[in-house]
C-alpha cells in the first residue's frame, strides 16, 4: 500500500494545504488531503492541484454522528453557549444561535456530496475518521478504485473497523494533536505509549497499520516501524513549516516556551482534540459538552476573532505531545530529516 514509512497526516481546517501535500510528497512521505469542514465543491478545488500532479495520495473523511443531541447535551449545550458570552465579548465576537438538525450540513460534514465527489472521480486511497465507514461504502469505494483506511485508538475499534472490509488500519495514540478518531469508550487502561498500541493491535489483526501520535522525531518513527506499523503519521511536526495553512499565532504558540504542557479538551469544539494550554483550555475544558461538531461551530466566531487579534489565548492550538520540536522551514526538509534519520 505505502511506498515509504512516513505519511503526512490529514489537518483539517486549512493547515493542510495541497502546498503542503505535494511539498510532502516531493520529499518521500506519502500525502494525505484533508476533507473535513468542506463542502463537496470545496473538496474537489482542493483535490485538483494533487490529482494534476498525478500522485498517489489520500483523502480522510469526518465520519458524521449518526444520532441526534440527547435532551441533556442539548442543555449542556445551551448553558455552555452563555458561559462562553463573556469570553467572545473581551473579542467582540458573537457566540451563535444554533438550532441544527441532524441533517444540517454542517452536522454531516456535507457527507453524501462528497462521498458522491469521490466515488464519482476516485482517488487512489480513502481513510475515515470518528466511526467506521458502512461495510457496503468500503465494497463501493473498492469498486471504484480506491484503497479503505479506518481510523482506530484501540483493539476494540480495530476489531471493528476488521469488519467492515478496510485494507488498511490508522492507529492513534492520544499523544496525537488535534482530535481523537476515537468511537468507543476508552479501555480501562489504555497503552502508555503509540509503541505498546501498535504492538497490542498487531497482536489482534491482521492488516497494515499505519502508526500516529506523538512521532516528533527519526527515533520515534523507527520504534513504531520497529512495533510492527508499515509507516508512521506525522502532523504537529508539520505544522509550522512554509507550506502549512496553519494561522501565523498558532505556529508562533509552537515555538513559545511560555507553554508547558499539553491536555485533552472539549471546549473548542465539543470533542476531545489535545491542544496547548492557554486561557481557554483551563478556563472551559471542565464545563464543555460532548456536542461535536455544535461546539465547533458555537467558538467559530470567537476564534476568528482572537486569531484577527494574534492572541493566543482563545485559539484551539493543536499540538500533539512532541510539539517542541516542530520547527520553521520547508515541509519537504522536515520529510527529509525524518526518512534520513531511518
Amino acid at each position: 500500500m505505502f511506498v515509504t514509512p512516513l505519511i503526512a497526516a490529514p489537518m483539517a481546517g486549512g493547515t493542510t494545504t495541497p502546498e503542503l501535500a505535494l511539498a510532502a510528497h516531493g520529499a518521500g512521505a506519502f500525502a494525505f488531503a484533508a476533507g473535513g469542514y468542506k463542502t463537496a465543491e470545496q473538496l474537489a478545488t482542493h483535490l485538483a492541484p494533487l490529482r494534476a500532479a498525478g500522485h498517489d495520495f489520500g483523502v480522510n473523511l469526518f465520519v458524521p454522528r449518526a444520532e441526534p443531541l440527547s435532551a441533556t447535551a442539548s442543555a449542556a449545550l445551551a448553558m455552555y453557549r452563555s458561559e462562553l458570552r463573556a469570553t467572545a465579548e473581551r473579542y467582540g465576537a458573537d457566540v451563535p444561535e444554533l438550532l441544527l438538525t441532524e441533517d444540517d450540513p454542517r452536522v454531516q460534514d456535507s457527507w453524501e456530496e462528497k462521498l458522491e465527489l469521490l466515488l464519482a472521480d476516485p482517488v487512489p486511497l480513502v481513510s475515515f475518521t470518528f466511526g467506521l465507514a458502512p461495510a457496503p461504502l468500503v465494497t463501493k469505494l473498492h469498486k471504484a478504485g480506491s484503497q479503505v483506511v479506518a481510523s482506530v485508538t484501540s483493539v476494540a475499534e480495530a476489531l471493528a473497523a476488521v469488519e467492515t472490509g478496510v485494507d488498511a488500519l490508522m492507529v492513534q495514540h492520544a499523544n496525537a494533536g488535534g482530535h481523537t478518531a476515537a468511537f468507543l469508550p476508552a479501555p480501562a487502561q489504555p497503552p502508555a505509549s503509540l509503541s505498546e498500541l501498535i504492538l497490542a493491535v498487531r497482536s489482534a489483526v491482521n492488516l497494515p497499520l499505519i502508526g500516529a501520535g506523538g512521532i516528533a522525531s527519526s527515533a520515534d518513527l523507527k520504534a513504531v516501524l520497529a512495533a510492527g506499523a508499515v509507516a508512521g503519521a506525522i502532523g504537529t511536526a508539520l505544522i509550522r513549516t512554509d507550506e502549512s495553512g496553519a494561522r501565523p499565532v498558532h505556529k508562533d504558540a509552537l515555538g513559545d516556551p511560555s507553554y508547558t504542557q499539553t491536555a485533552m479538551t472539549r471546549a473548542f469544539t465539543g470533542k476531545a482534540a489535545r491542544a496547548l494550554v492557554n486561557d481557554f483550555v483551563r478556563e472551559h475544558s471542565a464545563t464543555a459538552p460532548r456536542a461535536y461538531p455544535e461546539v465547533h461551530f458555537l467558538t467559530v466566531p470567537l476564534r476568528a476573532a482572537a486569531a484577527t487579534a494574534h492572541d493566543p489565548r482563545a485559539l484551539n492550538l493543536w499540538a500533539g505531545s512532541g510539539w517542541r520540536q516542530a520547527r520553521e522551514g520547508s515541509a519537504s526538509h522536515v520529510i527529509v530529516d525524518f526518512l534520513k534519520g531511518l
